[in-house]
């Protein structure tokens, strides 16, 4: 994955998000403090053809909930171990 910052076009976000598995449901379970709801929605992006690209802009833009298959805190592991 690159370091390089992902630019923020809002045309080139939406057409990506657009592709992503979770367009089809309720954003609840991306956003819950549920364990059984996180672990639902990290089952539903393990099949998104946009994991990778979902996963680096959440990191990048310091995003909550469930993004890219993952949660906050390993996200915020994620950027302590990620090289600048």
């Amino acid at each position: 994955m690159s370091t390089k910052p992902m630019p923020y076009d809002e045309n080139l976000i939406s057409q990506w998000m657009e592709m992503g598995v979770c367009r089809s449901s309720g954003t609840e379970i991306f956003f819950s403090s549920s364990t059984k709801d996180q672990n639902t929605a990290k089952a539903m992006c393990s099949r998104c053809p946009v994991i990778n690209i979902c996963l680096r802009f959440a990191i990048e833009n310091y995003e909550i909930g469930v993004w890219g298959g993952t949660s906050d805190r390993q996200r915020k592991n994620i950027r302590k171990y990620r090289p600048n």
